[in-house]
This record gives structure tokens, sequence and C-alpha cells, in this order.
């Protein structure tokens, strides 16, 4: 299975994200936003877009752009790796565990998701979408088997924990 370069396969990326890229090949060091593949609707729980810069010979990082639309949110979620969003464009705010109110951001910010925290994105504009360039380290932690990812859809941050946490103390 191609993680990257000319064959990478978006069905072969959802399937086994934790696999680590080979080394060699032809493949880019530039990839153009018009070359990025489309993470297709569905396959992640909520209205954002998510295009992956597959083809690029990162080893240990994802590089995603990701839209939310206006009004929308991301889902309620946490992983193991660690996250920074910045913002391209739009404004908002975020739910993340350990933080006592939202965090706001604007274009221009950087966002920091620490791992295994719930964190939810909320674009702050009934008009326009917000759009972040999503860098996250999970191919690193997927070298050593330790992805794990979760989603309780788009709920609040106290139903998340509710629900999960009280699932993993049994």
């Amino acid at each position: 299975m191609a993680t990257s370069g000319p064959a990478f396969n978006m069905a072969d990326f959802l399937a086994g994200i934790t696999h680590a890229v080979a080394p060699g090949g032809q493949r880019p060091l530039v990839v153009h936003d018009e070359d990025l593949d489309t993470i297709p609707p569905g396959s992640v729980p909520n209205p954002t877009t998510l295009r992956i810069a597959g083809t690029l010979p990162t080893a240990t990082f994802e590089l995603f752009r990701q839209v939310i639309p206006a009004g929308e949110s991301s889902d309620m979620q946490r992983h193991y790796h660690e996250t920074v969003h910045f913002v391209l464009s739009g404004e908002g705010h975020s739910e993340i565990e350990g933080e006592a109110e939202p965090v706001t951001w604007r274009t221009g910010s950087f966002v920091y998701t620490p791992p295994w925290a719930w964190h939810r994105h909320h674009n702050g504009s009934a008009t326009e979408p917000v759009e972040f360039l999503t860098i996250e380290n999970s191919r690193l932690l997927g070298l050593f088997g330790l992805a794990r990812r979760q989603s309780a859809g788009l709920v609040t941050l106290a139903e998340a924990k509710a629900r999960f946490d009280h699932q993993e103390d049994t």
C-alpha cells in the first residue's frame, strides 16, 4: 500500500492511517492545492471538508486543509497525536479539555490540541467558512503502533466525557 507518492490512494489512507511511509520512489517535494486528495464526505463524523497532502514524502506527520462551513463545527474528538491548526481564514473558538473557557482564534492564529484531550472547533461566522492548515504527528505514532482516535460526534465536552470516560472505567 502506498501511503504517499504518485500511487497514494485515499481508500488505502483511510484503511491504514498508521502505516509508515516507505522511503524512496517518486514522491514530489511540492504538492499544489489542486492536487490535494479530498477525504470522502461521510468518512469523518462532522460537516468539515478535509483534503490531505498525502503525496508529500512525510514520514512522521500529516498535512490537511480543513474547511468548517459557516455556522458549523468539527466533531468532539480526541486522539493520541498532537495537532496544530493554522487559521488560514476566519475566526471562531475551540473547546479543549482542560481549558476553563473556550479558546478564541482568528486568521493567522495557531491552535494547539494536546494529545488525548477532547476538543471541538467552532466557526464563529454565520456567513463565511473557516479554513485551517492542519498538521498532526499521527504518522509518527503510527510507526510505533500508538495511533488512536475517538469521535463523540456533534456533542458537548460533558457529553463526550460522560459517554467515553465511563466506558474506559469499566
